[in-house]
């Protein structure tokens, strides 16, 4: 029969306490954090009451997104409202309208239906209107498709992205040279028609040097500059020192549009071209395509309502087979540094990005890290200024990623409204660390992460590793994720079950994921979205606290280089850091007050550098920035300083403040507060001279990966296991500024919020269990004690007195917490306990009787069995019932190998008469594949943790028996496999269903 999928929505379970070329430019260690101790009034209020209505019912402002993939204008306006509905339903908060058709098989009509035409904007009305109605958010991409691009250009235009290409031509000494200049090595672009002279230079090839080396060397001081003497692009020129054997370069440099055009293209008719990045006239072409073609006064009145969000910006991608340029770069980079870079061309010129001719290795470095300075500073004052500037005035923020070149992301993370990273292209989480050193000092709030994709994972990426990588990536600052993402119903030529924008994807599988109602999993997606929801109202509260900032000579992001000691071992002890660079320090101009730099957050306690790890390591400082650093020093901040800086360097050409920064670095070193040591390997040496700790601290070797964000009444410590297969289990000891600070666990999965009456204050610190599952996640609030909440039973609170005075130091039973308002011990044998109070008393507690374990391998299985329908859109769904005597992956039971869907699994245990109130059991289903929801006794528990497999189902068994039910969803890719093997039949099948071996595991519990 015909099947539309919908979601089903349940209430919330439980938390046991206890140019992308730069993306590849290395790796280094991954690991996680974020915090210190900080002082000083919040960014943003986290009042111990305000924060738990949202926590408990996340507002749409906390809801993660979605990118929604639109095969252009060819979109019905009700099923664009009806996808508005299935991520409203779903419990997302906005979604990202983007041009994306990158596996599509036929025509999508650019000309009559691309991205800007009416169809098109017709569907943006649709989208925009039904989101107000249902209160999310509706985002939109820059242009169509990546990077930023309009149709109203050709390459010919100033306002198009430019290169400078150069032509080269060897000549013996003696030999003349008569007529045409060289043409450039690399061939003009898509659509370019001119060209523009821009210099011709000569210069001697260094002595042994072949223009068959991979970067011929040349002697800078004998480049001569013959662009005057150029008629009509025709030069006679006579090679000097006739008879010595040397060999010279001709170079001449035109500047041109470089024909790049937006990423899987037509988009458009006419064709879009790239903007130029760099210069004011690519801004307004941008905004003036907008004003005149995409906003209609409806569009306009809605983006200016609470359903316009903000436009997106992809990375820096910008694709040139010669070198990227500006016009009026030359002038631009006299005004920014001073002079003239003419003399320098034939070191930043490139073919397919490499570099071809060296004056010799420093100075190319320097000219070059000049050259990129520069890009950093155009592109926030011509592309980031006046297109924040434009969004605001259309009520709306402005999203980026600004990495992708080899540029200051980190200055632009401060300047931008939001900042984004993603879970694909970034190599660890220090790069998304690398963005939120920006956000923070910035004084922004969110970090999002294009998050989730992942390549070959077409329709067999899960939400349990979805939610661990996210969750991973909330450690490293993000508080946002714009899940990749949500395409668009159907398209011509898509097959079930629907289009997809990245799937098939040049012959392969593709890119993950096309998340819908496609997939059987969404039945249980709002379970998962509210673990995202409640995440990120929580990492949007309060004031990020962070204990490193680690000084990196250049803001690159996306590049997977750490920062030294602290990316492996020291998040590992509990240390948090982040990365500034020295133009974020610039714009910013934090202050150091008690010690921490911006005390108002994120407090750092110490600052790191070492050599630029991008120049080998080299000591190269600006003199601005060690003047900086002296002053931070004189304030008392804590500065540990790796590596030898005898004889630092300024990083570029400009070396006239060398003997003054000799100066700084040594005024820098006599500071008390400043320690250098020789090497990386005695950071912890340095570490300890400066007697310097993470705020938060843990057992050594510890896979925690925690954030801090703090407030004047309420602390919140976001902890998620970073392990793929061990179980953290251990102490946390944590800062407490808060008087008479109590600690409670948060629930994401639940929101309930529950008392933690076993832990021990210390001076100035709580130490308490944290118990997670391997990529499990929760949150430690510390709080008054008035800050107590119930447990889904109104009016059954511990009162603020009593919780206040219970504290327990430990207990010889399994746990003591909090139920029904009352302090009660549990264990999973019967006995009597005893539990150490913080007064200094003892408490006996005896329970009588815990029945033993019951293995459960009996199961009654019906599978919804999901196949393709009658159109691309139409999912038929068959019944099979199986009667199972041990549990195996559906692949091993008949009928059952390539089939997706949903499962159900019931079972009936009986507990005898006897069961009481003081009895409980908790439900281990061991492996399960992928989402699940538990049901007993016809009850639907509240959401579970997805990443760990064991539930507390006490309060709903009962004497006699009693009937389990767990549904599991899967993917789709066993189907797919059977259905399309030309793309998806080399993936693996994957384990499905309910794997076991599961088992119910009574415990015992009587009041303390």
């Amino acid at each position: 029969m015909p099947h539309t999928p919908s979601p089903t929505e349940r209430p919330c379970s439980g938390f046991t306490p206890t140019r992308r070329l730069f993306l590849g430019l290395g790796t280094t260690a991954a690991a996680a954090a974020a915090l210190p101790a900080a002082l000083g009034t919040p960014a943003a209020a986290a009042a111990p009451q305000a924060f738990t209505g949202g926590f408990e019912a996340p507002a749409a402002t906390a809801r993660a997104k979605f990118r929604w993939w639109w095969p252009h204008g060819l979109v019905d306006p009700q099923e664009v409202a009806r996808e508005i509905d299935h991520a409203a339903d779903a419990g997302f908060g906005g979604m990202e309208v983007a041009d994306v058709h990158h596996s599509s098989s036929e025509s999508l009509d650019p000309g009559g239906h691309g991205w800007g035409t009416g169809p098109w904007r017709q569907a943006v009305e649709a989208a925009l209107s039904r989101a107000e109605e249902r209160g999310i958010v509706v985002d939109m991409t820059i242009g169509p498709s990546w990077p930023a691009a309009v149709p109203s250009l050709t390459p010919q235009d100033r306002a198009a992205v430019r290169e400078l290409a150069h032509g080269v031509r060897y000549l013996a000494s003696g030999e003349e040279t008569s007529g045409a200049l060289p043409e450039p090595v690399a061939e003009p672009g898509h659509g370019v028609e001119s060209r523009e002279l821009f210099a011709v230079q000569a210069v001697r090839l260094a002595e042994g040097a072949s223009p068959e080396d991979r970067r011929t060397a040349l002697e800078a001081d004998t480049l001569q500059d013959l662009t005057t003497s150029v008629r009509d692009e025709e030069l006679a020129w006579t090679a000097p020192g006739e008879g010595d054997g040397s060999t010279w370069a001709l170079i001449a440099y035109w500047e041109r549009g470089s024909g790049q055009r937006p990423e899987g293209g037509p988009h458009t008719e006419p064709v879009s071209y790239v903007v130029d990045h760099f210069s004011s006239a690519g801004a307004q072409a941008v905004i003036d395509f907008w004003e005149e073609n995409v906003l209609t006064s409806r569009i306009r009145s809605l983006l200016q309502g609470p359903a316009g969000g903000a436009v997106f910006e992809d990375s820096i991608e910008m694709e040139t087979d010669a070198t990227l340029w500006t016009h009026d770069l030359p002038s631009a980079f006299e005004g920014h540094h001073g002079y003239d870079p003419v003399p320098y061309l034939p070191v930043l010129v490139r073919v397919d990005e490499d570099q071809v001719f060296s004056f010799d290795p420093d100075t190319d470095r320097r000219a070059l890290n000049d050259f990129n300075d520069l890009l950093s500073q155009l592109y926030i004052d011509h592309h980031i200024a006046p297109i924040q500037e434009w969004a605001h005035g259309l009520g709306m923020d402005y999203r980026i990623q600004p990495y992708g070149l080899q540029t200051d992301a980190v200055a632009k993370a401060a300047v931008v409204d939001t900042a984004e990273g993603e879970s694909l292209g970034f190599k660890n989480l220090d790069d998304f660390r690398s963005l939120a050193g920006g956000r923070d000092l910035g004084g922004k709030k969110v970090l999002s992460s294009e998050a989730g994709a992942v390549y070959g994972g077409s329709y067999s990426t899960t939400w349990q590793q979805t939610v661990r990588t996210i969750a991973r990536e909330y450690s490293a600052g993000v508080n946002m994720a714009v899940l990749h993402g949500f395409s668009y119903a159907d398209a011509p030529g898509a097959q079930w079950p629907g289009f997809a924008a990245f799937t098939p994807y040049g012959g392969g599988v593709g890119y993950s994921e096309s998340w819908g109602p496609r997939h059987p999993t969404w039945q249980h997606v709002s379970d998962v979205s509210g673990f995202f929801a409640r995440a990120q109202h929580t990492l949007q509260s309060g004031t990020s606290t962070i204990d490193v900032a680690f000084l990196r000579q250049k803001g690159y992001a996306g590049s997977g280089f750490g920062a030294a000691y602290f990316s492996k071992e020291g998040v590992r002890h509990g240390w948090t850091h982040q990365f500034v660079s020295p133009r974020l320090l610039r714009i910013t101009e934090p202050r150091v007050e008690g010690g921490r730099l911006a005390p108002e957050g994120p407090a750092y306690g110490l600052l790191v550098f070492e050599g630029d790890a991008f120049s080998g390591r080299l000591p190269t400082m600006e003199l601005d920035t060690a003047r900086r650093m002296v002053d931070y020093a004189r304030s008392g901040l804590k500065i540990l300083i790796v590596g030898d800086w005898s004889a630092p360097q300024e990083p570029g050409t400009d070396q006239s403040s060398a003997e003054e920064l000799v100066r700084a670095m040594e005024e820098l070193l006599a500071e008390p507060s400043v320690h250098r040591v020789d090497s990386r390997e005695d950071i912890p040496d340095g570490l300890a001279a400066l007697d310097a700790r993470p705020a938060v601290s843990y057992s050594q070797g510890s896979a925690l990966l925690h954030a801090r964000r703090r407030d004047d009444e309420l602390e919140l410590y976001y902890f998620t296991n970073g392990s793929d297969d061990e179980t953290v289990d251990h102490r946390v000891t944590l800062p407490a500024d808060i008087d008479h600070a109590y600690p409670f666990a948060l629930d994401l999965w639940s929101g309930r919020i529950t008392p933690l009456p076993e832990h021990t204050r210390g001076d100035g610190t709580v130490d308490v269990g944290v118990r997670l599952a391997p990529g499990a996640s929760t949150v430690i609030a510390l709080a008054p004690p008035s800050w107590t909440a119930s447990h889904g039973e109104p009016g059954r609170k511990m009162p603020p007195g009593r919780l206040k005075k219970l504290r327990v130091d430990g207990t010889d039973a399994d746990e003591v917490r909090v139920e029904g308002g009352k302090a009660v011990v549990r264990a999973s044998s019967a006995g009597t306990y005893t539990t150490a109070l913080s007064d200094g008393s003892t408490a006996s507690t005896a329970i009588d009787s815990v029945g033993e374990p019951v293995d459960l391998a009996s199961w009654e299985l019906e599978v919804e069995d999901w196949r393709p329908g009658g159109s691309a859109t139409d999912t038929e769904v068959v019944l099979h019932e199986h009667s199972l005597s041990s549990l195996v992956p559906w692949q091993e039971i008949e009928g059952l190998a390539d089939t997706s869907g949903i499962g159900r699994y019931t079972t009936t245990v009986d507990l005898g008469e006897g069961w009481t109130g003081g009895h409980g059991a908790r439900l281990d289903l061991g492996g399960v594949s992928d989402t699940f929801r538990v049901t007993v006794n016809g009850t639907d528990l509240p959401p579970c943790d997805q990443q760990d497999t064991v539930v507390d189902i006490g309060p709903w068994l009962r004497g006699g028996s009693n009937t389990i039910q767990v549904e599991v969803a899967t993917t789709l890719i066993n189907r797919m496999r059977a259905f399309r093997p030309d793309v998806y039949g080399d993936v693996s099948r994957q384990d499905y269903g309910l794997l076991g071996p599961v088992r119910l595991l009574p415990y015992g519990q009587a009041e303390l």
